[in-house]
């Protein structure tokens, strides 16, 4: 079976959680919203899913592109405000938060904010809204980045929007940890090799050993498309 990225992606992404965990998605984050009703559909049926609309685990009957459609209320059991999130991470209440950004270095320090000099930057970005919070205090920051370049992955990050508790980055790639205050490679995906991964970090990729990213099971891959069947986990390639 031929695997891209994004399906390498998901599934390694769904598989790090746990029953009975509470985890949030917030908007345009389609490969983790996918990923999260695909673990409670094989292994997590208790996990407790919280998006930003509101919803407290939603039943879509089908998947919204921005991940932020009223499609992600069908079913849900009560309405969680975003306000509501950050104030739950705070109490230590939140087991997973979803975040991206633009930049990350060898320190995990996280970059959403802007590329080249703050003050006449070349690009400004949304900036740090929910990463700020939520890195910081959810018990576990998963990051996902469908990019793996060394403009993405660089030496220092032109501005720090948060830093630290980063558990960790899947990319198309590979997988890499937040390990002793640095990020470590921790397996690499069957589609790419050691090599592709150094050749697109502009940092030294370090590592215990070389791992790599489990195949997906018969079972993850049929749950996969009955759970995604339009694709949206690709949506962002």
């Amino acid at each position: 079976m031929n695997y891209r990225p994004s399906d390498i992606m998901t599934i390694a992404i769904a598989r790090m959680l746990k029953n009975d965990e509470t985890v949030f998605h917030g908007v345009a984050s389609p490969l983790p919203m996918v990923a999260i009703q695909l673990a409670k559909s094989l292994h997590a049926p208790d996990l407790i899913y919280v998006n930003i609309t509101g919803g407290v685990d939603a039943k879509p009957l089908k998947f919204s592109k921005s991940t932020d459609g009223p499609e992600l209320l069908k079913g849900t059991k009560s309405l969680f405000p975003l306000s509501e999130i950050f104030d739950l991470s705070m109490r230590g209440g939140l087991d997973v938060a979803f975040l991206s950004g633009i930049q990350f270095d060898f320190y995990g320090n996280v970059n959403a904010s802007v590329v080249g000099d703050y003050y006449k930057p070349k690009v400004r970005l949304p900036g740090g809204a929910g990463s700020a919070v939520l890195i910081p205090t959810a018990k576990r920051a998963i990051i996902w980045r469908t990019k793996h370049d060394k403009r993405t992955f660089v030496p220092k990050c032109d501005f720090v929007t948060t830093r630290g508790n980063v558990h960790k980055i899947v990319t198309p790639l590979c997988i890499f940890a937040f390990k002793d205050g640095r990020l470590v490679l921790d397996s690499i995906h069957k589609t790419s090799s050691l090599q592709q991964v150094i050749e697109n970090t502009g940092f030294e990729v370090l590592y215990d050993e070389i791992r790599f990213t489990e195949d997906p099971t018969t079972e993850e891959w049929r749950m996969l498309q009955k759970v995604d069947p339009t694709d949206i986990r690709s949506i962002e390639f």
